[in-house]
């Protein structure tokens, strides 16, 4: 459907159209991004579906600009439900229908946040609600626009955007850099490259102090001359520091664990290490291997449960583990997380971290090399492995200031890496990722 297709079943507050005078409908733009955008906060708040994936469920015949603006629409409202429900409130009687509640919820988000002006707002929400909701919608929203922007001034919207496990834990962890997380987390975040080798950065690009290339938020990373070439990858600058940190030297035997989608692996096999990739999930190996074609570097992928897997050779040189976590670092890219995961999820993760941990260290040579890694800022699923590590003969290998040029304050007393998103806040922030390093005795 189109945006100017038009919607033959009649009267104002009807699906796709509004009256006019003589009894004809004109057609509301933008119907198929609400209506995509619907889809997808139902698939993640309902049905607890990825964003991404259910950005890959949309139909394919939706156009790529109403594809944009559906995603744009649901992250923000991802990001700010709490303070968005907080506006609407006085507006409600008696609680809405969850479909209804969540086009509320975009119409606000379009008012309050993304600057649609109020009546392409109003019409376009009101075009895809079922019709006994329409007068309701329409009503609401034009209050909120016109009281909105003071409501939400008022409010307390660090706390209300998030979920209270999680804030209880970051204020644990932070204090009151909590306020400054969550503020960070609600800003789109930069497009960020990783080079390879001799490339040059794209035209724009700030290049970081520790050698990501940065480009505005929203940039699409297909017009970017170069990505067919195979000159860079995307990756969160935060999230090049793990395998920086390594320090593989060529010829070196390096296993990466947990790999895909293999940002990491590319950094090990450019610096020209013999490089083994395991990944248990076949469609994100099958990416993994992809990416590596397009960039003419060269690893061995073995798809397996990295825990369990046992390589014909044994005795490696390092070791890399990104292990699955919670991802609470990296809610500024991934809106949804706070609306997926529960304080339960942080134990059952740190568990399965420390498996993956104990046979990393069993696959090291003497004297080998061990970086563990996660995207998330609960301690639990980083700090807390420090004990369980010396306990698996991994001697610290402090990480020093000197070897995060341009971000000293990433590195902790006890010499970890612990990056937050308010981090680079003038540059636009950075992802939240915990890395300790390590010699096996």
């Amino acid at each position: 459907m189109s945006d100017t297709a038009p919607d033959r079943r009649g009267e104002r507050g009807g699906r796709g159209g509004t009256s006019r005078p003589g009894g004809g409908l004109r057609p509301v733009a933008g119907a198929p991004a609400r209506q995509a955008s619907l889809a997808l906060l139902a698939a993640v708040l309902e049905r607890r579906r990825p964003l991404e994936e259910a950005l890959d469920a949309l139909p394919p015949t939706l156009e790529p600009r109403d594809r944009s603006a559906a995603h744009r629409i649901a992250a923000t409202v991802l990001r700010r439900s709490g303070s968005l429900d907080a506006v609407l409130e006085p507006f409600l009687r008696r609680e809405p229908p969850a479909a209804v509640r969540a086009a509320l919820r975009m119409g606000a988000a379009e008012l309050l946040l993304l600057g649609t002006p109020a009546h392409a707002a109003v019409a376009a929400t009101v075009g895809v609600v079922p019709r006994p909701f329409a007068g309701l919608v329409n009503a609401v929203l034009r209050r909120v626009a016109t009281e909105g922007p003071a409501a939400l001034e008022g409010l307390d919207a660090e706390r209300l955007d998030t979920p209270a496990w999680l804030w209880a834990a970051w204020h644990a962890a932070y204090g009151p850099a909590v306020r400054d997380i969550v503020r960070a987390n609600n800003r789109p975040a930069p497009l960020d490259l990783t080079l390879l080798p001799g490339a040059t950065a794209p035209e724009g690009a700030e290049l970081l102090p520790t050698g990501s290339a940065r480009l505005p938020p929203g940039t699409r990373v297909a017009d970017l001359p170069g990505l067919a070439e195979g000159r860079f990858w995307v990756q969160d600058a935060a999230a090049a520091l793990p395998a920086r940190l390594l320090d593989a030297r060529p010829g070196e035997r390096i296993v990466d664990l947990c790999a895909a989608p293999g940002g990491k692996t590319a950094q090990l096999a450019a610096s020209g290490a013999r490089v083994i990739a395991v990944e248990r999930d076949p469609k994100r190996l099958a990416r993994l291997t992809e990416n590596l074609a397009r960039l003419g570097l060269a690893a061995e992928t073995v798809e397996a449960d990295a825990g369990g897997w046992q390589p014909a050779e044994a005795g490696f040189d390092a070791a890399l583990l990104d292990a699955p976590c919670s991802a609470t670092g990296i809610v500024r890219r991934h809106p949804d997380i706070p609306h997926l995961k529960r304080a339960q999820d942080v134990a059952q993760m740190a568990a399965v971290q420390a498996r993956l941990l104990a046979h990393a260290a069993a696959l090291l040579r003497p004297g080998g090399r061990l970086v563990l890694a996660t995207c998330s800022l609960q301690p639990e699923e980083g700090e807390a492995h420090l004990a369980r590590a010396a306990e698996l003969g991994l001697t610290p290998d402090p990480i020093r200031p000197e070897e995060l040029p341009g971000l000293p304050e990433a590195v902790t007393e006890g010499g970890t890496l612990r990056t937050r998103p308010d981090m680079w806040a003038d540059r636009g922030g950075l992802d939240g990722f915990f890395a300790a390093r390590f010699v096996k005795a």
